[in-house]
């Protein structure tokens, strides 16, 4: 984070009425956890793991990220193996999720105060597991995943459908967001966008099984 970045703050805008936050890289620092898994299910298969192509596609779901690789690469990965075995291995490393701050201190700062959801292209266990390690599983009581059968970001199906649950408008919703993916999703939904990748959001840094190649 550069230094003019770390002195920004970040806020809820005015008129707001209903929060929405991304998981992975946003309210959670779990980038890392999940790169490692990706790397370490690619090397069974002998496969290198292209860092850019994966920061590129984030905060789609796995099974969609693999059909990409495919097309990209011109391979023939079994979509169904490779994301159940990148999935155990990821579950396996989230107990070692941490929030990331000032994101995860916003939240904290409005539970109660205003209503607020969660909304990820993760998959339901590891979202859950992901914020009951960082301590902010508490703070939502609507938390949309992969696993709820609407289309994924960039459509804004999921966010529509947690503004209809918090049973606030589109219009007066902010979503925080670390993707690009995500922030198209958020304003196809009419909602205000908020990337926080300026705080300290998304990025990358090796962790567990990791060595950052």
């Amino acid at each position: 984070m550069t230094e003019a970045a770390s002195k920004q703050v970040l806020r809820v805008a005015e008129g707001v009425r209903g929060l929405i936050f991304d998981c992975d890289g946003t309210l959670v620092d779990t980038l890392p956890l999940h790169y490692a898994a990706w790397k370490e299910t690619f090397a069974v298969l002998g496969l290198p793991c292209p860092l850019e192509f994966l920061i590129e596609h984030n905060g789609k779901p796995t099974d969609q990220i693999v059909r990409l690789y495919n097309a990209r690469f011109d391979r023939r990965i079994a979509v169904d193996q490779f994301t159940a075995d990148k999935e155990r291995r990821t579950h396996a490393l989230l107990g070692h999720a941490r929030p990331l701050e000032p994101v995860a201190a916003l939240a904290r700062r409005h539970h109660g105060r205003l209503p607020m959801a969660v909304v990820s292209g993760s998959n339901r266990p590891n979202v859950e597991l992901a914020l009951r390690a960082a301590g902010l599983g508490a703070l939502f009581p609507v938390v949309l995943t992969a696993d709820d059968g609407l289309p994924p970001k960039p459509a804004p199906a999921l966010f529509l459908e947690a503004a209809r649950r918090l049973g606030v408008e589109a219009r007066d919703c902010q979503v925080f967001e670390d993707a690009d993916s995500g922030l198209e999703a958020a304003r196809r939904a009419g909602m205000k966008a908020t990337d926080v990748r300026p705080f300290g959001g998304g990025g990358y840094a090796p962790a567990v099984g990791d060595s950052g190649g």
